[in-house]
Order: structure tokens, then C-alpha cells, then sequence
């Protein structure tokens, strides 16, 4: 017996088949953006963007979420039993970003030794990268709250371990 499939899952479907030829579509420029809500999120799994990457020699993906806010983001001042970081927004100024990540490594003090040359978290050598591993360190050292990581609006919490290679986020 063939099964009926709801709206949701037709719109599912087609917004999939969109974010596909987006992809494939842009990636000719070896840049993409992927913008998603809740209701798509399982819709290309991790597994498939990263084929999809890799096939496509596409250098730099974002990927957005467009509604960033919900509940998982514990309110100030409460405890959450999941794991959460702090990294520089893609959103602020270079000079705020700046300002921040020099507030951090000094009066804040972080410890900023892994952005050093040679050290794990030096690259990818970027303002973004630097301050996100500052803001991070001096965020989980202070309470992991959202206090402590605004950075003048300059910080962002997240959900999602932003490790990557030798480059561990603690």
C-alpha cells in the first residue's frame, strides 16, 4: 500500500531539492551559504553536505540557521546539562571583533597560547577564528553563561563543538 506523505513532507522535499541546487549552483564559485529552520535540519544530513563538499571542491560553507534561538539556550543565570561554547559572531565588525579578542587575551585573560604561530589553533590565521578560541576559553572559565560571552555583542553561544583538527575547544 503506498502511504500518503503530508504538505510537511512535500515541502520538506522540495525545500531539500532547493538547498541542493543552491548548493550545486554555487559551488562554482567554491562558496556557499546553506540558510535552514527547524522543520529542515534533518533534511541533508552531515554525512551528505560533506560529500556534497568535498565533490564539488567547495572551500568555505556557512551554514545558517534561521532561527538560532529556542529552547536549548539556557536562560541567564541557569545551568544547562548540555555543553555549549562561545564564538565570535560572523555578523561584527572586524574592529569590535578586534576589540574584543584583545580585551580577552588581556585584561580578560584568556589564555590565548593555542592562536600563537605554530600552535594548534593558529589556523586558519583569521580575526573570526582567533577571537572565537579567545572568547571561548575566557566564556567556559566564567561560568559558561550568557553573560560571559558578549563581548560587546561580538559573541554568540553555540551548541555545536567548534573543534576541529588538533584545535580543541575546552
Amino acid at each position: 500500500m503506498i502511504e500518503k506523505k503530508s504538505m510537511g513532507s512535500r515541502l520538506k522535499f522540495v525545500f531539500a531539492v532547493f538547498l541542493l541546487f543552491q548548493l550545486l549552483d554555487f559551488s562554482r564559485k567554491n562558496k556557499i551559504g546553506i540558510a535552514y529552520g527547524r522543520d529542515a535540519i534533518n533534511i541533508l544530513s552531515h554525512d551528505r553536505v560533506t560529500q556534497l563538499v568535498q565533490s564539488h571542491n567547495i572551500q568555505h560553507l556557512r551554514i545558517y540557521d534561521t532561527q538560532p534561538y529556542n529552547s536549548k539556550f539556557p536562560e541567564k543565570g541557569t545551568n544547562s546539562n548540555e555543553s555549549s561554547w562561545c564564538v565570535a559572531s560572523s555578523t561584527a565588525p572586524e574592529s569590535d571583533l578586534q576589540k574584543a579578542l584583545d580585551w580577552a587575551c588581556g585584561p580578560g585573560e584568556a589564555d590565548c597560547s593555542a592562536i600563537q604561530p605554530g600552535q594548534p589553533c593558529f589556523e586558519p590565521n583569521t580575526l573570526i577564528s582567533h577571537a572565537s578560541f579567545a572568547f571561548n576559553n575566557y566564556y567556559q572559565n566564567h561560568g559558561a553563561t550568557a553573560d560571559s560571552c558578549n563581548f560587546g555583542g561580538t559573541g554568540t553561544q553555540m551548541y555545536t563543538d567548534p573543534s576541529y583538527g588538533n584545535c580543541i575547544y575546552s
